[in-house]
């Protein structure tokens, strides 16, 4: 496919011209976004849902007890998210993980790696440390899937 202008593409193989449909996600079942982005993009089939904190959707709470409750806060955001949008986790095909201390690493991951059934194909991911997240969150995660 080639890009003609910012809003259609051209498919040769097709033999015509398509336009990308694109729809703003908002999840009652994740916290309001505290600056200018959406919740998650719609584009076709590809969902891209912005980064997610540990922040409680209902009371506004950051669940940092532990980094296992604050992890579990972050994907069942990602999980309302995923579902407001008739999707799960399996068809999740990227993921980035924003930690601010990478000795915390096995903890997110067990818990991170909970969320996909066994046996399935599990997406693409890094993660990276970083010096600081908002609202002074210990872990942040973002992702990409792709509706069947």
């Amino acid at each position: 496919m080639k890009i003609e202008d910012g809003r259609k593409i051209f498919s040769p193989r097709q033999g015509m011209y398509l336009y990308p449909m694109k729809s703003v996600i908002t999840s009652a079942g994740a916290p309001a976004p505290i600056g200018p982005y959406s919740h998650g993009i719609l584009v076709n089939n590809m969902l891209f849902i912005s980064g997610q904190v540990g922040k409680d959707p209902v009371t506004g709470e950051i669940h940092n007890s532990s980094i296992e409750a604050e992890t579990t806060r972050v994907m069942e955001n990602l999980k309302s998210i995923l579902s407001d949008a008739g999707m799960d986790f399996t068809q999740v095909v990227k993921t980035t993980i924003f930690l601010t201390d990478l000795n915390n690493f096995a903890k997110v991951n067990g818990i991170y790696g909970s969320y996909f059934p066994q046996g399935a194909d599990y997406p693409a991911r890094e993660t990276v440390q970083v010096s600081r997240l908002p609202l002074d969150v210990n872990v942040e995660i973002s992702m990409i899937a792709v509706k069947d």
